[in-house]
């Protein structure tokens, strides 16, 4: 039992680092109000669009308001509603995915065949569309990509539960009385969990993207709201004027997104080796 443990250490041991910039990063962002120097959302017009100085590491915006003091809570915006949206699509995907690949029948053909359509379009392209239907805020950006983002996760938890289905331990629990709903959450989903946490530490990165990037389109977070997608689409016009208005949210979201692809890139080669091998 020891030389196991012992082991497994070894085998989550590269890992390590890599969580600890990922937890650095969400401790900013579920701290973000103690950490502000300024509060974020106070305007000084008499120091509209001051350079970065002493008091103001990253200069102001054109209303007078600290930049790292909104780059800071504009984490929280956007990691919190990023996380969330990916928790909803990955959990929602793969319950259907797996009821779908255990069941099978019409409701299997019907889902399969919505989720061709989805993925069928170009996904940014569908969630402007679908941002702009639904009217700006960042709860209806999340809601537009939740529901372009659900078919991805259903597809890989469908062929996971179909491959699970055909073995003989599925067989055993079926003779043993067993029902549908048991097979489902004591045999399926476990086993589904791995690969489904894999793919979703993939997506945090692109799901920060495509979620600033809306509220860069304007179809996210509206203003006075600290959001980085949103604070670039406020300064762009500023880029020769003014740079670090718009140059310090968008190297908060190339950090973040590079944190965790690295996060999700190290777990799938500690959770998948043979798959990280192949695709090296």
């Amino acid at each position: 039992m020891m030389g196991l443990g012992s082991c497994r250490q070894k085998k989550y041991r590269p890992l390590l680092p890599y969580l600890a910039l990922g937890g650095a990063v969400m401790f900013v962002a579920v701290f973000a109000p103690w950490l502000t120097p300024f509060d974020p959302y106070t305007q000084d017009l008499e120091g509209a669009l001051a350079a970065p100085n002493g008091t103001n590491w990253l200069g102001t915006d054109r209303y007078g308001r600290d930049v790292l003091s909104r780059v800071i809570m504009g984490s929280q915006s956007t990691l919190c509603a990023s996380l969330l949206l990916l928790l909803t699509i990955s959990t929602v995907g793969s319950f259907i995915g797996a009821i779908c690949g255990y069941r099978g029948g019409r409701l299997d053909i019907f889902l399969m065949r919505l989720s061709d359509v989805f993925l069928a379009f170009p996904q940014m392209v569908f969630a402007i569309a679908a941002a702009g239907a639904l009217g700006g805020g960042l709860f209806n950006a999340a809601a537009a990509l939740a529901i372009i983002g659900w078919p991805k996760y259903a597809r890989i938890a469908r062929g996971l539960t179909l491959t699970i289905r055909a073995m003989p331990y599925m067989e055993a629990a079926r003779m043993a009385g067993t029902g549908a709903g048991g097979m489902l959450w004591h045999h399926v989903l476990p086993n589904i969990a791995g690969p489904v946490l894999v793919t979703a530490a993939l997506d945090i990165g692109t799901i920060i993207m495509e979620l600033a990037g809306l509220s860069f389109l304007g179809l996210g977070a509206m203003p006075p709201t600290a959001e980085w997608g949103a604070m670039m689409n406020n300064g762009r016009s500023m880029l020769q004027t003014a740079p670090w208005v718009i140059l310090a949210p968008g190297f908060a979201i190339f950090v973040t997104v590079a944190v965790f692809n690295l996060l999700g890139d190290k777990l799938r080669d500690v959770m998948d080796p043979k798959q990280a091998n192949f695709e090296k």
